[in-house]
């Protein structure tokens, strides 16, 4: 965009008609990189559990994760807007979520996620009474869904249940809502009736905006979702770069000449003369 992302942007956007580019991110380089590409929203997302720490589920994320992952985003960015999760049971209460957003706005988010839509509409509503911007999810909610349907929205019950929670938190005051994994024509009524932006994961052609784990898209590991794009094989990249490196180890080809530091020969004699004495 040129110029600074700031939460009232988003609005603006979807009223201009102009899409929303959204990416995760866990760390300064890949931030660096982001906000110079020009992606709107830079997300320090939950899924930097599975993604870099190893961790089977979103739900093994903590506070301090998300906290230590915030800070080093920040670093980067300069003109994006930073938005950050709230990790799973950080936001139970009105009250616990207004003190975890608080250590992840001192952290340098500028706006808060989190999962859910009418049942967390009072937590929602005392984050936005605090000055604090909150993004919503509905659909697919990774850090509570249980089963191995890769959709929700396609019954009819799922549907309405997607409008009313996005309904919800657009009443409570919410920026924006994440919608995942909702079939298309169900985002498209959902977006059509909302005046605040939608952003799509797997959501379809229709939302303001769109989001994709960095990690999916740059081919890092392999991807099985039908709405991931993949931009290039990152994983091939890393890969070859590793071998070669190990193969010019092994072959005494690394380091070279012009690899290394020289001293000159009388400071080398007089080195040699003090350990000699």
């Amino acid at each position: 965009m040129g110029t600074r992302v700031k939460p009232e942007t988003l609005a603006l956007m979807k009223q201009r008609g102009e899409s929303i580019a959204m990416l995760t991110c866990y760390d300064h380089p890949t931030a660096v990189f982001q906000d110079a590409a020009g992606v709107d929203v830079i997300f320090v997302g939950d899924s930097v559990g599975v993604n870099v720490l190893g961790y089977k589920s979103p739900q093994q994320v903590t506070m301090n994760d998300m906290l230590h992952h915030t800070r080093a985003v920040r670093r980067g960015v300069v003109s994006a807007l930073l938005m950050a999760d709230l990790p799973y049971r950080s936001y139970e209460t009105p009250e616990q979520a207004l003190e975890n957003a608080r250590q992840l706005v001192s952290a340098g988010t500028e706006v808060v996620k989190l999962e859910g839509g009418r049942n967390i509409m009072p937590q929602v509503e005392a984050l936005v009474a605090e000055g604090i911007p909150v993004v919503g999810h509905v659909g697919y909610t990774p850090q509570t869904r249980t089963g191995k349907r890769p959709v929700f929205g396609d019954r009819a019950e799922e549907a309405l249940d997607v409008l009313y929670d996005a309904d919800a938190l657009a009443s409570a005051g919410a920026l924006a809502v994440v919608l995942e994994c909702v079939p298309e024509r169900v985002a498209e009524v959902v977006t059509r009736r909302l005046s605040m932006p939608t952003i799509g994961i797997g959501a379809g052609r229709v939302c303001d905006g769109q989001v994709l784990v960095a990690h999916d898209m740059l081919g890092v590991y392999k991807s099985h979702y039908r709405f991931v794009k993949t931009y290039t094989d990152l994983k091939r990249v890393m890969h070859q770069a590793f071998a070669a490196y190990v193969a010019d180890i092994k072959a005494h080809r690394f380091p070279e000449d012009r690899h290394r530091f020289k001293i000159k020969s009388a400071e080398l004699r007089r080195f040699r003369a003090q350990i000699d004495e």
